[in-house]
């Protein structure tokens, strides 16, 4: 009996957890800041599933994967990989969700390079 309590709290507790992240899935926008002030229209396609996050980031450049995704209450983390010269360049995004939009914090592994944009949920 303790032991069938014990895994149904343990489930339950799962279940809050999941259930407590916010909702991501879909299409967002931004406006990436790029060389010499420009910006850079990227499509974050973000699927969740429980606390993972997977999907793809989109720019004039090309598609990304999404690695290593997660979402955990309202903070998103994820990590992309672009060939940039035959070398592979890992960016680090962190988000904060609010309501239907993202403040993105983006990294770059091993550089100085930091950036701040916002992504807006896609209505279409």
């Amino acid at each position: 009996m303790k032991t069938t309590l014990f895994a149904l709290l343990a489930f339950l507790g799962v279940f809050v957890l999941a259930a407590s992240a916010a909702d991501v899935s879909g299409k967002w926008s931004a406006d990436v800041p790029g060389r010499d002030g420009n910006t850079m229209t990227q499509i974050f396609d973000l699927k969740t599933d429980g606390g993972k996050v997977t999907g793809t980031v989109s720019s004039p450049r090309g598609d990304m994967v999404i690695l290593d995704g997660k979402i955990d209450d309202d903070t998103i983390t994820f990590v992309t990989v672009r060939n940039m010269n035959g070398n592979d360049v890992k960016i680090m995004f962190k988000g904060k969700v609010e309501g239907d939009t993202i403040k993105f914090t983006r990294k770059r592994d091993g550089g100085d390079f930091s950036q701040e944009f916002v992504a807006k949920r896609s209505t279409t």
